[in-house]
């Protein structure tokens, strides 16, 4: 493929569970720093004698909007051999479920192997081919159970025990918090790339403390890991909070309000409804032909905290109902702190249900992959009300929060 030529540096220290020193952004006292910059001013000593390969994205930046790629490419410190580039690929050019392919980065002439959807062995062949010994991984997430990227790290993980590569996980904030866990828990036989492993539909955890987790409680044989923790971040706060900036993590990621309503209203997907692709609104608007002010009315009725629902009229540029004017609904969250994406999204899929006819589920039953199970699916059919939907999955993100516990590092 071709891509721009483009320049673009700089900036974090910390092994197995510990963190390192201060960090690069004000936060009324605190600095915060990310694993990248504590990585840097540690002077790279996790990477010395090792040829590196970075499992990374477009949000793979210093706060001065550098690619680490790019500073590490230029830092005689570090012997970077390889790019990995996920789901989007390594630039981001590629749409929902599309990646970049294998070439050479025009910017730094590094190479760059296409591992989306590549698991097991012969993502393990890919690691052993590039010639690394290290794969680090940087990539920002946004809290839900479904978005790749964890199932990326996941599979990384997996091939490099395989492989017998070391990983090392660079942490970034939980944009939405890492306050607590939501929504049901994956079932293992609905396992996919949208969820390849228990854990809740928000998690409210970091990609290191994931990678931890995932070491401890689901790989056969636990692979050489070194997480290196962020300084100065406190589990209450959300993205904006930082001092970060926000880079897509993904073509419909534009923003944080995205990504706050994302673990809930993804579920849209799983319908016959458009979950906003192809509007400057992705999953905060969603909505079908036939759909009124009536929708909006009886979300409003339901009484949830910290949102409120106004009808909308939209007509995408792609995906479901591309180029026709449909009615539906915006989500406004008015109070972050009391807002619960995951129950949103199913009070939405049940009022939807109840008001317009032509509600369907996709055929394939996406909607039992993305909510872990068939049991949403079946109890909305069946007539169950949000609040019995959300009661029946209780138990088992109890378990899983207490599981949770022995991974989080931050306050």
């Amino acid at each position: 493929m071709n891509l721009p030529r483009r320049n673009l540096l700089l900036v974090g220290s910390a092994a197995g569970t510990a963190a390192v020193a201060p960090a690069a952004a004000a936060l009324g006292g605190r600095r915060l720093r990310t694993g990248f910059e504590c990585l840097v001013e540690d002077g790279y000593a996790l990477l010395e004698g090792q040829k590196v390969g970075v499992v990374t994205n477009p949000t793979g930046v210093t706060r001065e909007v550098r690619h680490i790629v790019d500073v590490m490419n230029a830092d005689e410190r570090v012997d970077l051999v390889a790019v990995f580039g996920p789901e989007h690929g390594f630039r981001g050019t590629a749409q929902a479920g599309g990646s970049e392919g294998r070439y050479d980065d025009p910017a730094t002439g590094l190479p760059v192997y296409d591992i989306y959807l590549q698991n097991g062995q012969p993502l393990a062949d890919i690691l052993t081919a590039s010639g690394v010994d290290t794969v680090v991984f940087d990539i920002q997430d946004v809290g839900a159970r479904f978005y790749t990227y964890i199932w990326t790290l996941y599979d990384c993980m997996e091939a490099a025990r395989l492989a017998r590569k070391r990983v090392v996980v660079l942490d970034r904030p939980n944009p939405v918090t890492g306050r607590q866990a939501l929504g049901p828990v994956l079932h293992s036989e609905f396992a996919s790339f949208v969820g390849r492993k228990p854990i809740a539909q928000a998690h409210g955890m970091t990609v290191a403390e994931l990678a931890q987790l995932f070491n401890n409680e689901f790989l056969r044989t636990p692979v050489s890991l070194e997480t290196v923790l962020m300084t100065g971040w406190r589990r209450s706060e959300f993205y904006g909070a930082s001092g970060l900036p926000w880079v897509p993590p993904s073509p419909n990621m534009p923003a944080l309000d995205t990504a706050l309503v994302y673990s809930g209203t993804c579920l849209f997907e799983g319908t016959n409804l458009s979950e906003g692709r192809g509007t400057t609104r992705p999953f905060e608007l969603l909505g079908a032909d036939g759909i009124d002010a009536r929708w909006a009315e009886a979300a409003n009725d339901l009484g949830l905290p910290g949102v409120v629902f106004r009808e909308a009229y939209f007509a995408p540029t792609f995906s479901k109902f591309a180029g026709k004017t449909i009615g539906g609904l915006q989500i406004h969250v008015h109070d972050r702190s009391v807002y619960d994406p995951v129950r949103t999204g199913v009070a939405l899929l049940v009022t939807a249900k109840r008001l317009w006819s032509d509600f369907a589920w996709r055929p394939d039953n996406a909607i039992d992959k993305l909510t872990g199970s068939s049991r949403v699916r079946t109890m909305i059919d069946a007539g169950a009300g949000p609040e019995e939907v959300a009661a029946a999955w209780q138990s088992e993100l109890a378990a899983f929060r207490r599981v949770r516990g022995h991974y989080l590092h931050y306050r």
